[in-house]
Protein backbone atom coordinates (compact mmCIF):
# COMPACT_ATOMS: atom_id res chain seq x y z
CA UNK A 1 0.00 0.00 0.00
CA UNK A 2 2.92 2.56 1.15
CA UNK A 3 4.74 1.74 -2.38
CA UNK A 4 1.59 2.33 -4.11
CA UNK A 5 1.22 5.63 -2.44
CA UNK A 6 4.73 6.77 -3.38
CA UNK A 7 4.40 6.08 -6.87
CA UNK A 8 0.86 7.63 -7.05
CA UNK A 9 3.12 10.93 -5.25
CA UNK A 10 5.83 10.70 -8.36
CA UNK A 11 3.28 10.61 -10.96
CA UNK A 12 1.60 13.28 -9.47
CA UNK A 13 4.96 15.05 -9.34
CA UNK A 14 5.47 14.28 -12.87
CA UNK A 15 2.19 15.34 -13.86
CA UNK A 16 2.13 18.70 -12.00
CA UNK A 17 4.56 19.95 -14.56
CA UNK A 18 2.49 18.93 -17.32
CA UNK A 19 -1.07 19.70 -16.14
CA UNK A 20 -3.13 22.52 -15.59
CA UNK A 21 -3.82 23.85 -11.72
CA UNK A 22 -7.04 22.54 -11.56
CA UNK A 23 -6.05 18.78 -12.56
CA UNK A 24 -3.46 19.23 -10.05
CA UNK A 25 -5.44 20.43 -7.24
CA UNK A 26 -7.72 17.43 -7.47
CA UNK A 27 -5.07 15.04 -7.72
CA UNK A 28 -3.48 16.85 -4.83
CA UNK A 29 -6.52 16.40 -3.09
CA UNK A 30 -6.86 12.70 -3.73
CA UNK A 31 -3.38 12.32 -3.02
CA UNK A 32 -4.49 13.63 0.74
CA UNK A 33 -7.37 11.37 0.99
CA UNK A 34 -5.36 8.57 -0.01
CA UNK A 35 -2.56 9.69 2.97
CA UNK A 36 -5.55 9.49 5.69
CA UNK A 37 -6.97 6.44 4.73
CA UNK A 38 -3.38 4.86 5.00
CA UNK A 39 -2.84 5.60 8.00
CA UNK A 40 -6.31 4.89 9.43
CA UNK A 41 -5.43 1.25 7.64
CA UNK A 42 -1.85 1.73 9.52
CA UNK A 43 -4.10 1.74 12.76
CA UNK A 44 -6.13 -0.57 11.92
CA UNK A 45 -3.37 -2.99 10.81
CA UNK A 46 -1.72 -2.11 14.55
CA UNK A 47 -5.14 -3.26 16.09
CA UNK A 48 -5.78 -5.96 14.68
CA UNK A 49 -1.73 -7.16 15.01
CA UNK A 50 -2.47 -6.49 18.65
CA UNK A 51 -6.07 -8.44 18.31
CA UNK A 52 -4.78 -11.40 16.56
CA UNK A 53 -1.36 -11.54 19.33
CA UNK A 54 -4.61 -11.81 22.08
CA UNK A 55 -5.93 -14.33 20.48
CA UNK A 56 -3.19 -15.91 19.64
CA UNK A 57 -2.65 -16.21 24.01
CA UNK A 58 -6.01 -17.24 24.60
CA UNK A 59 -5.86 -19.95 22.34
CA UNK A 60 -3.06 -20.91 23.68
CA UNK A 61 -4.65 -21.06 27.49
CA UNK A 62 -7.15 -22.56 26.15
CA UNK A 63 -5.42 -25.22 24.40
CA UNK A 64 -3.14 -25.94 27.82
CA UNK A 65 -6.55 -26.08 29.62
CA UNK A 66 -7.82 -28.30 27.08
CA UNK A 67 -4.81 -30.48 27.61
CA UNK A 68 -5.15 -30.64 31.46
CA UNK A 69 -8.82 -31.92 31.01
CA UNK A 70 -8.36 -34.77 28.94
CA UNK A 71 -5.51 -35.76 31.42
CA UNK A 72 -7.74 -35.25 33.78
CA UNK A 73 -11.00 -36.79 32.18
CA UNK A 74 -8.46 -39.79 31.56
CA UNK A 75 -7.25 -40.14 34.78
CA UNK A 76 -10.88 -40.22 36.33
CA UNK A 77 -12.29 -42.74 33.87
CA UNK A 78 -9.30 -44.93 34.95
CA UNK A 79 -10.39 -44.61 38.33
CA UNK A 80 -13.73 -45.07 37.13
CA UNK A 81 -13.18 -48.37 34.94
CA UNK A 82 -11.31 -49.64 37.91
CA UNK A 83 -14.10 -48.90 40.13
CA UNK A 84 -16.43 -50.26 38.00
CA UNK A 85 -14.41 -53.62 38.09
CA UNK A 86 -13.86 -53.51 41.68
CA UNK A 87 -17.73 -53.14 42.01
CA UNK A 88 -18.56 -56.03 39.41
CA UNK A 89 -16.18 -58.37 41.62
CA UNK A 90 -18.07 -57.08 44.43
CA UNK A 91 -21.06 -57.74 43.29
CA UNK A 92 -20.44 -61.44 42.04
CA UNK A 93 -18.59 -62.21 45.58
CA UNK A 94 -22.26 -60.90 47.38
CA UNK A 95 -24.54 -62.72 44.76
CA UNK A 96 -21.95 -65.61 45.39
CA UNK A 97 -22.28 -65.44 49.51
CA UNK A 98 -26.08 -64.76 49.20
CA UNK A 99 -26.51 -67.83 47.11
CA UNK A 100 -24.41 -70.38 48.96
CA UNK A 101 -24.94 -68.86 53.22
CA UNK A 102 -29.08 -68.22 52.90
CA UNK A 103 -29.38 -71.54 55.13
CA UNK A 104 -26.28 -70.11 57.42
CA UNK A 105 -27.67 -66.54 57.46
CA UNK A 106 -30.97 -68.19 58.40
CA UNK A 107 -29.18 -70.00 61.26
CA UNK A 108 -27.39 -67.06 62.59
CA UNK A 109 -30.82 -65.20 62.69
CA UNK A 110 -32.19 -67.80 65.19
CA UNK A 111 -29.00 -68.07 66.94
CA UNK A 112 -29.05 -64.30 67.02
CA UNK A 113 -32.67 -64.33 68.44
CA UNK A 114 -32.04 -67.02 71.06
CA UNK A 115 -28.93 -64.73 72.17
CA UNK A 116 -30.89 -61.68 72.28
CA UNK A 117 -33.48 -63.59 74.67
CA UNK A 118 -30.59 -64.50 76.86
CA UNK A 119 -29.61 -61.42 77.16
CA UNK A 120 -32.75 -59.91 77.74
CA UNK A 121 -32.65 -62.51 80.49
CA UNK A 122 -29.29 -61.89 81.67
CA UNK A 123 -30.03 -58.09 82.09
CA UNK A 124 -33.65 -58.65 83.79
CA UNK A 125 -31.46 -60.44 86.37
CA UNK A 126 -28.79 -58.32 86.63
CA UNK A 127 -31.66 -55.76 87.33
CA UNK A 128 -32.77 -57.47 89.90
CA UNK A 129 -29.45 -58.02 91.59
CA UNK A 130 -28.44 -54.38 90.99
CA UNK A 131 -31.35 -53.39 93.44
CA UNK A 132 -30.85 -56.02 95.62
CA UNK A 133 -27.49 -54.69 96.15
CA UNK A 134 -28.12 -51.25 96.67
CA UNK A 135 -31.08 -52.57 99.04
CA UNK A 136 -27.95 -54.25 101.13
CA UNK A 137 -25.83 -51.37 100.73
CA UNK A 138 -28.41 -49.37 102.05
CA UNK A 139 -28.89 -51.67 105.02
CA UNK A 140 -25.01 -51.93 105.20
CA UNK A 141 -24.48 -48.44 105.43
CA UNK A 142 -27.25 -48.15 108.29
CA UNK A 143 -25.63 -51.31 110.05
CA UNK A 144 -22.40 -49.43 109.84
CA UNK A 145 -23.89 -46.39 111.08
CA UNK A 146 -25.29 -48.63 114.29
CA UNK A 147 -22.02 -50.63 115.16
CA UNK A 148 -20.15 -46.87 115.18
CA UNK A 149 -23.06 -45.63 117.42
CA UNK A 150 -22.25 -48.94 119.53
CA UNK A 151 -19.03 -48.63 119.11
CA UNK A 152 -19.22 -44.86 120.96
CA UNK A 153 -21.41 -46.32 123.53
CA UNK A 154 -19.11 -49.09 124.25
CA UNK A 155 -16.20 -46.60 124.26
CA UNK A 156 -17.74 -44.30 126.59
CA UNK A 157 -18.70 -46.89 128.66
CA UNK A 158 -15.59 -48.07 128.77
CA UNK A 159 -14.12 -44.21 129.64
CA UNK A 160 -16.60 -44.32 132.29
CA UNK A 161 -15.80 -47.69 134.08
CA UNK A 162 -11.90 -46.14 133.83
CA UNK A 163 -12.80 -42.88 135.37
CA UNK A 164 -15.07 -45.48 138.76
CA UNK A 165 -12.27 -47.30 139.12
CA UNK A 166 -9.70 -44.67 139.23
CA UNK A 167 -11.92 -43.04 141.52
CA UNK A 168 -12.65 -46.43 143.89
CA UNK A 169 -8.85 -46.74 143.89
CA UNK A 170 -8.72 -42.99 144.76
CA UNK A 171 -11.28 -43.42 147.73
CA UNK A 172 -9.89 -47.25 148.98
CA UNK A 173 -6.14 -45.93 148.93
CA UNK A 174 -5.62 -46.77 152.81
CA UNK A 175 -6.86 -50.22 152.43
CA UNK A 176 -4.22 -51.09 149.61
CA UNK A 177 -2.15 -54.06 150.84
CA UNK A 178 -4.75 -54.95 153.08
CA UNK A 179 -6.45 -57.43 151.16
CA UNK A 180 -7.95 -54.93 149.23
CA UNK A 181 -7.18 -54.80 145.17
CA UNK A 182 -9.19 -52.94 142.32
CA UNK A 183 -8.62 -53.76 138.36
CA UNK A 184 -10.56 -53.53 135.41
CA UNK A 185 -11.55 -56.34 133.05
CA UNK A 186 -13.84 -57.18 130.38
CA UNK A 187 -15.38 -53.67 130.24
CA UNK A 188 -16.48 -54.32 134.55
CA UNK A 189 -14.40 -53.33 137.27
CA UNK A 190 -14.03 -55.57 140.27
CA UNK A 191 -13.20 -54.75 143.67
CA UNK A 192 -12.10 -57.36 145.85
CA UNK A 193 -11.77 -57.63 149.54
CA UNK A 194 -10.42 -60.47 151.71
CA UNK A 195 -12.53 -61.51 154.56
CA UNK A 196 -9.85 -60.55 156.60
CA UNK A 197 -10.37 -56.91 155.94
CA UNK A 198 -14.21 -57.42 156.98
CA UNK A 199 -15.19 -60.36 158.83
CA UNK A 200 -14.39 -62.55 161.59
CA UNK A 201 -13.84 -66.49 161.02
CA UNK A 202 -17.65 -67.99 160.36
CA UNK A 203 -19.26 -64.57 161.03
CA UNK A 204 -21.06 -62.13 158.62
CA UNK A 205 -20.78 -59.31 160.56
CA UNK A 206 -18.82 -56.24 159.05
CA UNK A 207 -15.91 -55.01 161.47
CA UNK A 208 -14.95 -51.60 161.88
CA UNK A 209 -12.21 -51.05 159.30
CA UNK A 210 -14.17 -53.23 156.95
CA UNK A 211 -17.03 -51.02 157.48
CA UNK A 212 -15.18 -48.36 156.49
CA UNK A 213 -13.62 -49.62 153.69
CA UNK A 214 -17.58 -50.33 152.38
CA UNK A 215 -18.44 -46.72 153.11
CA UNK A 216 -15.64 -45.22 151.48
CA UNK A 217 -16.82 -47.40 147.99
CA UNK A 218 -20.41 -46.29 148.54
CA UNK A 219 -19.18 -42.62 148.51
CA UNK A 220 -18.07 -43.44 145.06
CA UNK A 221 -20.74 -45.66 144.28
CA UNK A 222 -23.46 -42.89 144.67
CA UNK A 223 -21.97 -40.45 142.61
CA UNK A 224 -22.25 -43.02 139.70
CA UNK A 225 -25.92 -43.58 139.83
CA UNK A 226 -25.88 -45.74 135.96
CA UNK A 227 -23.57 -48.35 137.50
CA UNK A 228 -25.42 -51.79 138.34
CA UNK A 229 -23.57 -53.72 141.81
CA UNK A 230 -23.36 -56.94 142.21
CA UNK A 231 -21.71 -58.00 145.52
CA UNK A 232 -20.27 -61.61 145.69
CA UNK A 233 -19.98 -63.73 148.37
CA UNK A 234 -16.84 -66.23 148.52
CA UNK A 235 -15.69 -69.16 150.96
CA UNK A 236 -12.76 -71.43 150.49
CA UNK A 237 -13.78 -75.51 150.69
CA UNK A 238 -13.22 -76.05 154.53
CA UNK A 239 -16.86 -77.11 155.29
CA UNK A 240 -18.65 -74.46 157.53
CA UNK A 241 -18.32 -75.97 161.27
CA UNK A 242 -20.98 -73.19 162.84
CA UNK A 243 -23.69 -74.13 164.05
CA UNK A 244 -26.95 -72.21 164.36
CA UNK A 245 -28.91 -70.45 161.21
CA UNK A 246 -25.93 -71.02 158.97
CA UNK A 247 -26.12 -74.33 157.02
CA UNK A 248 -23.24 -74.52 154.87
CA UNK A 249 -20.60 -72.23 153.05
CA UNK A 250 -22.88 -71.30 150.38
CA UNK A 251 -25.25 -69.82 153.42
CA UNK A 252 -22.41 -67.99 155.25
CA UNK A 253 -21.42 -66.82 151.30
CA UNK A 254 -24.87 -65.21 151.19
CA UNK A 255 -25.09 -63.87 154.26
CA UNK A 256 -21.66 -62.10 154.03
CA UNK A 257 -23.10 -60.05 150.34
CA UNK A 258 -25.90 -59.37 152.10
CA UNK A 259 -24.25 -57.82 155.21
CA UNK A 260 -22.16 -55.47 152.34
CA UNK A 261 -25.54 -54.60 150.03
CA UNK A 262 -26.99 -53.87 153.79
CA UNK A 263 -23.84 -51.33 154.59
CA UNK A 264 -24.55 -49.92 151.16
CA UNK A 265 -27.95 -49.45 151.28
CA UNK A 266 -27.31 -46.95 154.10
CA UNK A 267 -25.89 -44.30 151.84
CA UNK A 268 -29.14 -43.02 150.31
CA UNK A 269 -27.69 -41.57 147.11
CA UNK A 270 -27.89 -45.57 145.91
CA UNK A 271 -30.16 -46.51 144.30
CA UNK A 272 -31.58 -50.06 145.74
CA UNK A 273 -32.55 -51.30 142.46
CA UNK A 274 -29.12 -51.08 141.63
CA UNK A 275 -27.65 -53.78 144.46
CA UNK A 276 -27.39 -57.22 144.30
CA UNK A 277 -26.19 -59.78 146.72
CA UNK A 278 -24.76 -63.48 145.48
CA UNK A 279 -23.68 -66.19 147.41
CA UNK A 280 -21.40 -68.46 145.40
CA UNK A 281 -19.90 -70.74 148.48
CA UNK A 282 -16.46 -72.52 147.54
CA UNK A 283 -17.93 -73.12 143.88
CA UNK A 284 -15.70 -69.60 142.27
CA UNK A 285 -11.87 -69.82 143.52
CA UNK A 286 -9.25 -67.67 142.10
CA UNK A 287 -6.47 -69.72 143.63
CA UNK A 288 -5.92 -73.32 145.38
CA UNK A 289 -7.35 -73.71 147.99
CA UNK A 290 -4.56 -76.88 149.38
CA UNK A 291 -2.41 -74.02 150.86
CA UNK A 292 -3.45 -71.74 153.35
CA UNK A 293 -2.86 -68.43 151.41
CA UNK A 294 -5.05 -69.68 148.52
CA UNK A 295 -7.63 -70.96 150.88
CA UNK A 296 -7.33 -66.75 152.60
CA UNK A 297 -7.08 -65.49 149.19
CA UNK A 298 -10.31 -67.21 148.22
CA UNK A 299 -12.44 -66.03 151.35
CA UNK A 300 -13.59 -62.82 149.91
CA UNK A 301 -16.21 -60.29 148.95
CA UNK A 302 -16.04 -59.27 145.44
CA UNK A 303 -18.15 -56.21 144.02
CA UNK A 304 -18.75 -56.37 140.51
CA UNK A 305 -19.73 -53.05 138.96
CA UNK A 306 -21.31 -52.69 135.81
CA UNK A 307 -22.62 -50.00 133.39
CA UNK A 308 -26.01 -49.97 132.91
CA UNK A 309 -26.54 -50.57 128.99
CA UNK A 310 -30.10 -49.17 128.25
CA UNK A 311 -28.77 -47.13 125.53
CA UNK A 312 -27.08 -50.14 124.17
CA UNK A 313 -30.09 -52.41 124.21
CA UNK A 314 -31.81 -49.78 122.63
CA UNK A 315 -29.73 -49.30 119.76
CA UNK A 316 -29.33 -53.04 119.32
CA UNK A 317 -33.16 -53.55 119.13
CA UNK A 318 -33.27 -50.74 116.46
CA UNK A 319 -31.05 -53.21 113.97
CA UNK A 320 -33.35 -56.25 114.74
Amino acid sequence: MIKKISLAVLTLGILASCVSPKVYKELESKYNNLKKENRKLADDNEILLAGKTNAENELKKLKEAYDSAVEERDHLKNEYDATRANLDNLKASYAALEKNSSAAIAANSKKNRELLAQLEAKEQALNAESERLEKLKRELEQRSNRVAELEKVIADKDMAMRKLKNAISRALTDFEGKGLTVEQRNGKVYVSMENKLLFESGSWAVGGEGRRAVQQLGAVLGENPDVAVLIEGHTDNVPYQGHGVLSDNWDLSTKRATAIVNILRENASINPENLTAAGRGEYAPIASNDTPDGRATNRRIEVILTPKLDELTELLNENE
